[in-house]
């Protein structure tokens, strides 16, 4: 039970302040960089569905426990299908965090729905 927990992609408190303010603003995720269906049915193979997480991610800890899956397969799968799948929704969470907060694109459509809210909040005084 001890490995289920330590597998978890978490978002930080900095994160997490971030996405309710995007949220707030009512911006929405562009594309799931990652797909928590597709994780959590990977990982009923031992650790495929980490592989995937950490493929084209930072979140190069899903290699280890991937081989960590694979090794006590096939208990693993208990608790490796959940947590990939809510690993997948973090990732796609910071991804939208990211592309918001550091793309120029993302900071664009910010600023934009930063701008309409602010029209909005003039007019309704």
């Amino acid at each position: 039970m001890l490995l289920a927990c330590v597998a978890c992609t978490t978002l930080s408190r900095s994160e997490e302040t971030e996405l309710k303010e995007l949220q707030g603003y009512g911006l929405q995720q562009k594309a799931e960089t990652k797909s928590p269906a597709l994780a959590g049915t990977l990982n009923v193979l031992p650790g495929f569905g980490n592989f995937y997480l950490a493929a084209g991610t930072d979140e190069s800890s899903h290699w280890l426990y991937g081989f960590l899956n694979l090794l006590f397969w096939p208990a693993s799968v208990l608790w490796g299908a959940p947590e990939a799948a809510i690993d997948a929704g973090n990732i796609n969470k910071k991804e939208m965090v990211y592309y918001y907060m550091y793309d120029p694109t993302g900071k664009a459509e910010l600023a934009k729905a930063k701008e309409q809210r602010a029209a909005a909040l003039t007019l309704a005084r």
